[in-house]
């Protein structure tokens, strides 16, 4: 009867080991769960890239004024009859404005 037993507790460990640590336990399933949440933030935050993205090929195709901006903002175009003025500030002496000189 202790043979029986023995047999079924090292029976038992051996089940409960690859239950918890084999391939497909329950380790890597809670691993797996892990890597599923993270691509599903990834996937939302792409998703809401896209739209962004969709909305700004829309403006593009149907009105002038989102062209205007852009030009003006990454190209530096301005209209015709438009003065445009750049401000530089001054670098002072003293080490002041932050730069490490």
């Amino acid at each position: 009867m202790k043979t029986v037993v023995a047999v079924l507790v090292v029976l038992l460990v051996v089940l409960q080991y690859r239950f918890w640590f084999a391939d497909g336990g329950m380790v890597e399933v809670h691993r797996l769960e892990q890597k599923v949440t993270a691509q599903r933030t990834e996937n939302e935050r792409l998703r809401e890239r896209n739209r962004a993205l969709a909305a700004e090929v829309h403006d593009l195709k149907r009105g002038l004024d989102a062209v205007e901006a852009r030009a003006r903002v990454e190209l530096g175009m301005v209209r015709k009859g438009e003065t445009f003025y750049q401000v530089v500030e001054p670098k002072s002496d003293d080490g002041a404005d932050g730069s490490d000189e």
